[in-house]
């Protein structure tokens, strides 16, 4: 941080500000106002453009965009369709049985893929099941969203925030998976349950309609075996990359990236289609935010938070934590939680910087809170947008209000576990 005047300070912190509330609104795309205000303060002097690309975190942008490469050509090839076809033949073409196996794959997919990349694959199928069994879709667009959410804190390339959080804290894959697994297991079965409790009474079909589904055929799925051997193998040997992120001493960035250049090599087509496929608008508006933040991090606004967060809490780390999640929860439930976390990131390390205390509770904290709290409004997440969009193409509006009724409480439920999850681990 540099001496800066005032009148730089505070117009810092208004076009953060502005261009924050025009995202919530959404009066303007997402990325189109976050690259204005990106370029906003570089063009009024907040800070030069070498510090605006320092703010960049590459690591983050790789990672993502190698895994929605590794995904653009793997989803060719109808294994995730056929995952979906043969859940609900396990089913036995019955609603209950189908639904609790369609979740628990997207909560597992959404850890080890993404969760906007889970629920662009599942929810095409789950419509065609739930039409098949003539049922009210609505259960399985909502257990959708809040599974993908729960799911993809488990990993570090679970969720977007996880990517954010790991790529600035230098936690790897196998960090997330031991210190997050456990509650997300947990969430996702709670989360069962009481989709379960509050759905079951529209989880029933006619025998005519159960057979229906019966007549599905998973192999037929399957439209091009070479490429699903293929897909398959990439994605095991980034996986194992992962996995072993500090004895092969590689960034996750590294390893995705070097994932979906050996697929486009295996496939040896035109990689134009696929790299057209990747999304573009969710990688500038993380540029964007990137260079938001470290416009409020370079007139000093993030490190003033963080002395005040320091005096409020009295520097408790138990304090600190406990607020860090129900903070986030609620803040990610109003704002999409990528920009909340990527504000929040630099707030962390100057709590870290200023006071001594470890850092890691308020990492956990802040990836629980936002992941979780994510699932509380039908905008808290961009997996809930993605699938709320889809859900309109078909006919079926998710409205605000009713779809708070179900994923507050739920939310609410899970947030209680995750707090009890963290005192009794780490506090």
């Amino acid at each position: 941080m540099e001496n800066v005047s005032d009148v730089t300070f505070y117009l810092a912190i208004g076009i953060f500000v502005i261009t924050y509330a025009i995202i919530i609104s959404e009066k303007i795309h997402r990325t189109v106002i976050a690259l204005t205000g990106a370029a906003l303060m570089v063009l009024l002097g907040i800070m030069n453009q070498e510090v605006a690309i320092e703010g960049i975190d590459f690591n983050t942008l790789g990672l993502l965009i190698g895994m929605m490469v590794i995904v653009t050509i793997a989803k060719d090839c109808g294994m995730f369709q056929y995952v979906a076809i043969l859940a609900s033949k396990v089913g036995r073409g019955k609603p209950v049985p189908i639904f609790i196996l369609l979740g628990l794959i997207v909560a597992i997919f959404s850890a080890f893929l993404d969760n906007v990349t889970t629920v662009l694959l599942m929810m095409p199928v789950t419509f065609v099941v739930a039409n098949n069994l003539k049922l009210n879709p609505m259960p399985f667009i909502i257990g959708t969203i809040l599974l993908a959410n729960i799911g993809g804190t488990a990993t570090l390339i679970g969720d977007p925030p996880n990517i954010l959080i790991g790529s600035a804290a230098g936690l790897n894959f196998n960090d997330f998976l031991v210190n997050l697994g456990p509650i997300s297991l947990i969430g996702t079965a709670v989360t069962l349950a009481m989709l379960y409790f509050w759905y079951r009474k529209q989880l029933v079909a006619t025998p005519a309609a159960q057979a229906s589904i019966m007549k599905f055929h998973p192999r037929e799925a399957i439209t091009d075996t070479p490429l699903l051997i293929k897909s398959l193998v990439t994605l095991g040997l980034v996986l194992v990359g992962f996995f072993t992120h500090n004895f092969l001493h590689l960034e996750g960035a590294t390893i995705a990236l070097g994932g979906a250049a050996l697929l486009l090599l295996l496939t040896m087509n035109d990689p134009e289609h696929h790299l057209r496929d990747v999304e573009w608008t969710t990688i500038f508006f993380f540029i964007g935010l990137f260079v938001l933040v470290s416009g409020l991090e370079h007139v000093g606004a993030i490190r003033l938070l963080a002395e005040k967060a320091l005096e409020l809490t009295g520097g408790d780390v138990t304090v600190l934590t406990i607020v860090l999640i129900w903070g986030s929860a609620i803040f990610s439930a109003v704002v999409d939680n990528i920009p909340f976390v990527a504000t929040m990131i630099p707030l962390i390390h100057d709590i870290g910087a200023i006071s001594g205390i470890t850092l890691t509770p308020l990492w956990w904290a802040l990836a629980l809170g936002a992941d979780i709290g994510g699932n509380a409004t039908i905008i808290g997440a961009s997996a809930n947008v993605v699938v709320s969009g889809m859900a309109a193409k078909e006919g079926h509006k998710v409205g605000f209000v009713p779809y708070m009724k179900v994923a507050v409480p739920m939310t609410f439920v899970v947030l209680l576990l995750a707090t009890g999850y963290m005192y009794l681990r780490y506090l």
